[in-house]
């Protein structure tokens, strides 16, 4: 049920009718044809291009073209009422009372699905997050974890089947100095032993509460020889701060599917298989690297290693496989970690990059290109910083985990809905402004409360008519009479389907919270007219309202729901 969506596909079958009793010629491929909405200052409902597009193929000027385009629209189409002509060449619509009525009647029984568009069913993987499990995640993962299961939400509510994922890099020189970090903290509580002054171990408190977990739970009793305990010592200490990851994820609002662990992939030998199935395929071999452009690096060697043939593939420059003591690079367990994506059938894979890893997109996507062989694409999607400010300056809050602020400090702060809403309300690849006063007040600079506000005074009204908001309203026998601002609002209704179409093509969901503010804008500005003009109020003064304006109410309320619920963010009924 998508108003631009259907109507292009009508206005393409009819145009090809056209064709047929050859009154008109179109071409072959009429992609370019659109249905869309006109400009504000245009009080039209849709806006069509078809005569600018087909003016050259019929040797006729757009606006003679469209003006005979309108006559034959008008005697097919017994929805529209009003149509004009813009130059050059456009044709505005509008539809008849009968259709609005109609389509509204539709809403209501789409309910919980209006919005969602039909799409042939597809198979995505999403990977997002996918932190060190060495620490706590931090407001820099938070941007990053909301835009992936946000996605993820978009891609549901189309039909969509999603796996979510996080890739855990357990393995590596890191992993070795958050163990050290976490057993030195263990001798400085059981035998007062001074933590060492180094400065490549862990300073954060989390490491002390990891130890002292360690240390209650019993399940290592000696901590005397450090090799004969390490095995068990990293795994204690991975499963606790992985824990920590996931409460963090939890309190988010954030549930994985699968955890794939970068060990298990070394362990199970399949950096070997993959690195051997990329030299069969002859896009490995044995060469040397000139240092990075611009990088001076007295420490850089150039020396024969093997190399990933990624230029084959638009990289700028090939990529290490091996480090100088023969170790795979972490490249090498990513190229492993794909090629397990790509055996599992995915039709699309997603990943979900920070900001310091935006240079890694090239080579990761050369990767995939070569283990499917062109055939699967990788998109990656890049969460830019966030930089929090109070009092229109930089804020800086508990640093108890280590130098970086925590996602558990953000959400005590300023709650769940809050976090993850504004970190939605700019695009992805811009910085985000993340100021901690305008999502605290109760105001329309609060984006969060605003929409949430608008939800809870639908409810109210209900309230006081003592009817559930969800009993359908029939409408058939309801004369269709709308002021103004309830055409308005009624139109930017319709309008939902094409913003979900939109962002989910796009993976764009910052697209969802702008549409949610416009919409409850114009919500509260008819809201307030009530105050004033009797006429305006939703309930009257013998404690009535009629069905149609309920019924916009009804389509109010599951918008603002439906997208809220894509956000991850609770409507409550009650403010």
């Amino acid at each position: 049920m998508n108003l631009l969506s259907d109507y292009q596909i009508k206005i393409h079958n009819f145009l090809k009718k056209l064709n047929d009793k050859k009154v008109i010629f179109i071409p072959n491929n009429l992609q370019s044809l659109t249905i869309e909405l006109p400009p504000k200052n245009n009080q039209a409902d849709i806006s069509c291009n078809a005569a600018l597009i087909l003016s050259k193929f019929n040797k006729k000027e757009p606006i003679v073209l469209a003006e005979i385009l309108k006559e034959k629209f008008i005697e097919n189409f017994k929805e529209f009422g009003k149509i004009d002509i813009a130059k050059p060449g456009f044709i505005n619509i509008n539809f008849t009372p009968k259709f609005w009525k109609k389509y509204l009647s539709k809403i209501l029984i789409f309910n919980k699905k209006y919005g969602s568009n039909k799409n042939i069913k597809k198979k995505y993987n999403i990977e997002f997050v996918s932190a060190n499990p060495t620490g706590p995640l931090h407001v820099g993962h938070c941007r990053g974890a909301i835009l992936g299961d946000v996605i993820s939400n978009l891609l549901k509510f189309n039909g969509h089947y999603v796996l979510k994922e996080y890739y855990v890099n357990d393995y590596g020189q890191q992993i070795n100095t958050f163990v050290f970090s976490v057993y030195y903290r263990i001798l400085e509580l059981v035998n007062n032993k001074k933590f060492p002054n180094d400065k490549n171990l862990y300073p954060g408190e989390y490491i002390v509460d990891i130890a002292k977990k360690i240390i209650k739970e019993k399940k290592i009793k000696n901590f005397t020889n450090l090799e004969k305990i390490l095995k068990k010592l990293s795994k204690e200490s991975l499963k606790i701060s992985i824990g920590i990851i996931k409460n963090n994820l939890k309190d988010l609002g954030i549930k994985h599917d699968k955890f794939v662990y970068e060990s298990d992939l070394v362990s199970k030998g399949l950096v070997n298989k993959t690195v051997n199935k990329l030299k069969k395929n002859k896009y490995v071999y044995t060469g040397k690297l000139k240092p990075p452009k611009g990088d001076i690096n007295e420490e850089w060697k150039i020396r024969e290693q093997l190399l990933f043939r990624s230029t084959k593939f638009g990289d700028d420059v090939d990529r290490a496989l091996q480090k100088e003591d023969n170790t795979w690079t972490y490249f090498a367990s990513d190229i492993a970690y794909h090629d397990h994506k790509l055996k599992r059938n995915f039709d699309f894979l997603i990943n979900i990059l920070g900001s310091d890893h935006a240079g890694y997109i090239k080579r990761i996507t050369a990767v995939v290109n070569a283990l499917s062989k062109n055939k699967i694409n990788l998109t990656c999607k890049v969460s830019q910083l966030v930089k929090l400010y109070k009092d229109g300056l930089p804020f800086k809050m508990s640093k108890r985990e280590g130098n970086y602020i925590t996602v558990e400090d953000l959400i005590k702060e300023v709650g769940k809905d809050s976090t993850r809403f504004m970190m939605l309300n700019r695009s992805n690849d811009v910085e985000l402004d993340f100021d901690f006063q305008k999502v605290t007040e109760k105001s329309k600079d609060n984006p969060v409360f605003y929409v949430q506000y608008a939800y809870a005074r639908i409810n109210s009204i209900f309230r006081n008519l003592k009817l559930n908001i969800n009993k359908k309203m029939k409408l058939e026998k309801e004369q269709f009479l709308l002021n103004e601002y309830e055409i308005n609002i009624l139109k930017k209704i319709a309008e939902w389907p094409r913003c979900v179409e939109v962002s989910s093509n796009k993976l764009e969901p910052h697209r969802i919270p702008f549409f949610l503010y416009d919409l409850a804008v114009l919500f509260h500005s008819y809201w307030s007219l009530g105050k004033d003009n009797k006429n305006y109020r939703f309930i009257s003064e013998s404690g009535k309202s009629n069905i149609i304006r309920l019924s916009l109410l009804q389509a109010m309320a599951i918008v603002i729901k439906n997208g809220m619920s894509i956000l991850g963010v609770t409507t409550p009924k009650s403010m």
